[in-house]
């Protein structure tokens, strides 16, 4: 499998919903910044999203984070894709689900977006099903939850521990301990 040179973490911008189920791949990349040593996020109109560029494995690779909010997040995807020439076999998206069990991952090369709005626009504008992903399950609400306020919710204390524990797997699936 290729090192990816484009990793996209899906959630939604602002201070509100930093810690909410829905910005699990947010979080992510903000563990590969410190992990890597990659300088800190910027903004960038030019990409809809916040941006964070280095070296892995002596090969550029940029970090992604859509500021259009999770339903558009398509629309920074391919600006990026298009700018750089990269095909979706050169991307790999991490983004919480509803269906994976809570503390776990599932990778997938092409599937559809069972429910995930992010997903779907991504699909939509890439006009392809076919890129990796992980899925980081954040499990379905027990207590009659509706989906849509669930995943806007904040994680518990003892939520976010489990999602940070599995971010070296995360950065293991997708080829990250090269160096």
């Amino acid at each position: 499998m290729p090192f990816p040179k484009l990793i996209v973490g899906l959630g939604n911008p602002g201070s509100s919903h930093e810690r909410t189920r829905h910005n699990a791949g947010f979080l992510f990349l903000d563990f590969l910044v410190r992990e890597w040593g990659f300088p800190p996020f910027e903004s960038s109109a030019k990409w809809k999203g916040s941006v964070s560029t280095g070296l892995r494995g002596g090969e550029k690779v940029i970090l992604l984070k859509p500021e259009t909010f999770m339903n558009r997040s398509g629309e920074s995807v391919r600006a990026v894709m298009d700018f750089f020439k990269f095909s979706p076999r050169d991307i790999v998206v991490i983004h919480d689900d509803l269906d994976v069990p809570a503390g776990t991952l599932k990778t997938t090369e092409s599937s559809r977006a069972a429910g995930h709005n992010g997903v779907a626009d991504l699909i939509e504008k890439l006009g392809t099903q076919d890129f990796r992903r992980v899925r980081v399950g954040i499990g379905r609400p027990s207590d009659g939850m509706p989906a849509d306020a669930y995943v806007l919710a904040p994680f518990s204390d003892e939520e976010r521990k489990t999602l940070e524990s599995l971010f070296p797997e995360i950065e293991s699936l997708i080829g990250g301990k090269t160096e």
